[in-house]
């Protein structure tokens, strides 16, 4: 039985789309992630370079966790480009 994937490889460049419910929820939960905390963020620091640490130490790892689920319930990663499929192992 093969698996349904819930990200597509896109079909310029480098990533995934959500085509299926569960993709779309993860995405959804990621893009509401990331508002709140800005708002948390910035309703709680008041200089700038400390808004950008905590901002990032909370994104990066949920940009993180997001590409290793696009990564495990998507399809290959590869480099697309005019229809060619070229894989970023053998790109030289």
């Amino acid at each position: 039985m093969q698996k349904r994937l819930w990200y597509k490889a896109k079909t310029y460049g480098l990533g995934w789309y959500p085509v299926t419910w569960q993709g779309w929820a993860c995405t959804l939960g990621y893009v509401v992630f990331v508002v709140l905390v800005a708002f948390d963020v910035d309703s709680k620091v008041h200089t700038v370079p400390e808004t950008l640490v905590r901002f990032f130490l909370l994104i990066v790892p949920a940009t993180v966790v997001l590409c290793v689920i696009a990564y495990y319930t998507g399809e290959k990663p590869a480099w697309r480009w005019k229809g060619e499929i070229q894989s970023l192992r053998n790109k030289k």
